[in-house]
């Protein structure tokens, strides 16, 4: 039976989207390394990204943008994107692993919650880091537009560097309305 792990990057961060992925491992061609994503350094993240996608039977990644995270909230469009990267799979897993408390809802195969499962299986750790390596490059692009806010340097999360940012320059499309820094940002402008 095929085992698909499956993550998410992003919850946290006041802007942008959360990326997920779903990555079915090849057993007979092992990948060295694998760990959750937020134990390795960013230039191991970037080798191992290339080498899942080269390596693994199956992989997909998704997203649920910034107005679905505002419309159903972070959690609920942390599972619709992880939902969404396991049924993009080019071939359907027999089971499921996710990382953290929640299972997914329909699925038409097995579904089984881990805790801590991006450091305790190696399909999990596969998917954390493709997860992860694309929320940052989106939040290198998006620097690109936006340099005045540092998003290459704090990927988006509550740092003072971004609160100084969003004081100064204001709130972007691409901020979530729904977080209480910035609500609170956008009442200060009206």
């Amino acid at each position: 039976m095929q085992v698909a792990g499956v993550d998410e990057a992003g919850r946290g961060p006041l802007v942008g989207s959360v990326v997920a992925a779903a990555v079915i491992l090849d057993p007979n061609n092992p990948i060295e390394g694998l760990n959750d994503s937020k134990k390795l350094t960013e230039k191991k993240r970037e080798k191992l990204f290339v080498e899942i996608q080269e390596k693994a039977l199956a992989w997909a990644i998704a997203e649920a943008s910034h107005e679905e995270i505002d419309q159903i909230n972070i959690l609920q469009a942390s599972l619709l994107a992880m939902r969404r990267a396991v049924e993009a799979l080019q071939i359907q897993p027999g089971h499921v692993l996710v990382d953290g408390n929640k299972i997914l809802q329909g699925l038409s195969m097995s579904c089984e919650a881990v805790v801590g499962g991006d450091a305790l299986h190696a399909e999990i750790s596969a998917a954390s880091i493709l997860a992860k390596v694309t929320r940052d490059r989106d939040m290198v692009t998006l620097d690109a537009q936006y340099p005045q806010y540092g998003f290459a340097k704090h990927k988006g999360y509550p740092t003072k560097a971004h609160f100084e940012a969003i004081a100064t320059h204001g709130v972007i499309a691409e901020h979530r309305r729904s977080y209480a820094p910035v609500k609170n940002a956008l009442a200060q402008f009206d």
